[in-house]
C-alpha cells in the first residue's frame, strides 16, 4: 500500500530498467562529447601558444595589475549603485501595479512595460549622448530602469502568488493595506522571489560590462587596453583568460549569498512553523 501510494504521488513514471540503462548510454555520451570539446579548445590553445611565459608575463607588471583593479573597482561600484536603485524602483513600481488606484495601475504598467522592451544599451547611449550625462551615470541609468523594470514584475508575481485567505484574514484583523503587505504578504513573498532577484542582479552585474562602449573605466574595459597594447598575436586570449574567471566567481558569489539568505531565513523562528502540542481528550459539551 505505501509503495502503491508513493508510485501514485510520482510527477513522472518510475523509470524502468530498460530506460535506465538507456540514461546511463545518454550520460556516457554527453560526458564524452563534453570531455572532447574541452580537449579540442585546450588543443587550439596549446597550438596557437596561448600558455606560453611570452603571452602571461604581462600580467606579472604592477601597472597592468592596477588597471585590473581599478576597473573591477569600477565595476563592482557601477553594480553596487544599480543594484540598490532598481531594488528600490521595483519596489515602487511593483507598489504602483498593485495600487487600488486605476490611473497608478496603468502609469505604473506602462513605465514597466516600457523599459523591459526597451534594449538596454539604447537607454545607456541615449542617456550618455542624447543627454549628455557621464559614463557612471549613465550606466547606472540604464542598468536601473532596465533591471527594476523587471524586478518590479517579480516582485508582483511573488506578492499575487500568496494565498489569498492570509490577505483576507489580515483584513478582517483590522490591518491597512500597508500592513497587510509589509507584515503578512512581503515577508513570505520574499523566499519565493529571492531566488529571482539573485538572477536579475547577475543579470545586472555582467550588464556593467556594456560600459566600456561610453569607455567607462570598468573590468572589460580595462581588459581591452591591455590588450590592444601587447604586442604579439591574438593578445585578446590570455586577457580574456584572466577576465572570464573573475566575473565567473562574482556570480557564484551571489548564488551562494542568495542560498545563504534562503538557510538563514529557514532557520529564523519569525518564519518557522510553531509546533501544535498533540490533541489531548478533553471535557465534552453537554449533550454531545
Amino acid at each position: 500500500m505505501k509503495a502503491l501510494a508513493h508510485d501514485s504521488t510520482a510527477l513522472y513514471d518510475i523509470p524502468g530498467p530498460n530506460t535506465v540503462r538507456r540514461h546511463r548510454i545518454y550520460g556516457v555520451f554527453s560526458t564524452l562529447a563534453v570531455l572532447a570539446l574541452v580537449a579540442w579548445i585546450l588543443y587550439l590553445l596549446f597550438d596557437t601558444d596561448q600558455f606560453t611565459s611570452t603571452k602571461w608575463t604581462p600580467f606579472e607588471y604592477k601597472g597592468i595589475q592596477e588597471l585590473l583593479l581599478r576597473g573591477l573597482g569600477n565595476t563592482l561600484k557601477a553594480f553596487a549603485i544599480s543594484a540598490v536603485l532598481a531594488l528600490a524602483l521595483g519596489g515602487l513600481l511593483a507598489m504602483g501595479r498593485l495600487s487600488d488606484h486605476r490611473p497608478v495601475r496603468w502609469v505604473a504598467t506602462l513605465l514597466v512595460e516600457f523599459f523591459r522592451a526597451m534594449p538596454v544599451l539604447v537607454m545607456i547611449f541615449f542617456v550618455f549622448v542624447a543627454l549628455k550625462v557621464q559614463p557612471l551615470p549613465a550606466l547606472v541609468t540604464g542598468l536601473t530602469l532596465y533591471n527594476g523594470s523587471v524586478l518590479a514584475e517579480v516582485f508582483r508575481s511573488g506578492v499575487n502568488s500568496m494565498e489569498r485567505g492570509q490577505k483576507e484574514a489580515a483584513y478582517a484583523l483590522g490591518m491597512r493595506k500597508t500592513q497587510v503587505m509589509s507584515h503578512v504578504l512581503v515577508p513570505q513573498a520574499l523566499r519565493a522571489m529571492l531566488p529571482a532577484i539573485i538572477s536579475q542582479l547577475v543579470v545586472a552585474l555582467k550588464d556593467t560590462s556594456l560600459g566600456f562602449l561610453i569607455t567607462y573605466e570598468e573590468f572589460l574595459h580595462a581588459g581591452k587596453l591591455i590588450a590592444s597594447n601587447l604586442d604579439y598575436d591574438l593578445p585578446f586570449i590570455p586577457v580574456v583568460m584572466v577576465i572570464s574567471p573573475i566575473y565567473i566567481g562574482m556570480c557564484m558569489l551571489l548564488s551562494w549569498f542568495a542560498q545563504w539568505v534562503s538557510k538563514r531565513q529557514r532557520r529564523n523562528p519569525k518564519t518557522e512553523a510553531a509546533e501544535v502540542a498533540p490533541a489531548e481528550p478533553g471535557t465534552l459539551l453537554p449533550g454531545r
